[in-house]
């Protein structure tokens, strides 16, 4: 049977060398090479949808592969998909460097400039690798191998547009329906998800931070269980340490999260730090929360911009959710749309404080009524993003109630 090799290679010199020398080996079956990072999981999360079988045996991940760093890629590779063996492609072949690729998960290093002998000696033991694998697989080990929990990020236009309240009620959707779901607050200096959730506690993302494989383990004692069943990774009580959480860090905690939870929602506040940016360049789905005022948009606007000056997300990428909304306003949805280059969500969430009031005071916003018009909003927008299934009849958009059936338990 070939080998099937795909080759993750943004350079086009690079990639012209490498896939002449990977159709060259024998039983070798190159794909069609994917230009950068993004491209790389998200073909690998297609092949898996369909079946572990249809995945490359290998892949070939070259040193200049962006925008996430080489090393980083190979750990989501690594953890989202354990059926494929990567090689790394690198002109540097020291030792250190050696290690620090075993470390992240590589199955193999080959070093710049290519020969012959020495790329197909890493092939043919990394693919023999992968089969054996795909066989344990088969035979029902207990190994994960799914395409990876969805993940989805909450940013704020600015302080106080409502980011905090809308990651809670998406995660509880998502946790009602019957998905898995873990709750993270990567607003590390002023995150308040612990006060919203009434929720007192001693580890946080933090904990997660200095920790270079972060086991199962690991990961169910820095999340706490609260009662509803949601999972929460906390941001710290003393803000100063979230400066800890660095953007490698949040990538790793990102992608061991993903790896072990259906759904991910990340509240990442209104300020975007390296680990926040990680996150929302990680994200499936990357929520922008605005209220429809001048300033709220303007905030909005120029967030859109950064994320794509800095090759975070791209505007059409990025979905914003209107917040406080009303028909009388003047900034209506279509004009927001227009005015950041977006896509708006089709729910948008009224303005009807009141019914927050005393569930936000007491720090119980988990007990929101079902008949709130806000929650049915938040709920109905989780269906939208497809965090939860919907029972039969339930309304689109968030316009009535929604109603959620869990799964029977096994």
């Amino acid at each position: 049977m070939p080998t099937r090799i795909l080759p993750a290679v943004g350079d086009t010199d690079a990639v012209r060398s490498i896939t002449t020398l990977l159709s060259q080996l024998p039983d070798a079956e190159p794909v069609a090479p994917v230009v950068d990072s993004t491209q790389l999981i998200d073909t690998l999360a297609r092949l898996a949808a369909e079946s572990v079988d249809e995945l490359p045996e290998v892949v070939v991940v070259h040193e200049r592969i962006g925008p996430v760093p080489a090393l980083e890629l190979i750990r989501e590779v690594a953890l989202r998909f354990p059926a494929v063996g990567v090689i790394l492609v690198t002109s540097d072949a020291s030792p250190g460097l050696f290690q620090a690729a075993m470390d992240y998960g590589a199955r193999g290093l080959v070093a710049l400039p290519l020969s012959y002998e020495e790329l197909a000696s890493r092939v043919q033991a990394v693919a023999q690798w992968s089969v054996g694998v795909r066989r344990h697989l088969g035979a029902g080990g207990d190994v994960f191998t799914g395409v990876g929990g969805t993940v989805v990020t909450v940013s704020g236009a600015k302080g106080g547009a409502g980011t905090t309240l809308t990651a809670i009620q998406l995660a509880l959707a998502a946790q009602a329906s019957g998905r898995s779901t873990a709750l993270v607050d990567m607003d590390l200096q002023t995150g308040d998800v612990a006060s919203y959730l009434d929720v007192q506690f001693r580890r946080s993302v933090v904990d997660l931070a200095a920790i270079t494989d972060i086991s199962p383990r690991v990961l169910a004692d820095a999340v706490f269980r609260h009662d509803t069943g949601l999972a929460l990774l906390l941001a710290p009580a003393e803000g100063e340490r979230g400066e800890d959480v660095t953007d490698r860090a949040a990538r790793q905690i990102v992608s061991a999260l993903r790896s072990r939870y259906e759904v991910v929602v990340i509240d990442c506040g209104a300020q975007l730090g390296g680990a926040g940016a990680a996150a929302v360049e990680m994200a499936d789905r990357a929520l922008l929360v605005t209220t429809p005022d001048v300033v709220a948009v303007r905030g909005a606007k120029r967030a859109v911009r950064m994320w794509d000056r800095l090759q975070i997300r791209k505007a059409e990428e990025t979905t914003v959710v209107v917040n406080r909304h009303s028909r009388a306003t003047e900034i209506q949805p279509p004009l927001i749309q227009k005015i950041t280059g977006t896509t708006v969500a089709a729910t948008v969430v009224p303005a009807n404080f009141k019914e927050l009031q005393s569930v936000v005071d007491a720090g119980r916003v988990h007990e929101l009524e079902s008949k709130s018009s806000v929650k049915q909003a938040l709920w109905g927008l989780a269906g939208e993003l497809g965090l939860v299934k919907a029972a039969d009849g339930a309304h689109k958009g968030g316009r009535g109630p929604v109603s959620f059936r869990r799964r029977r338990e096994g």
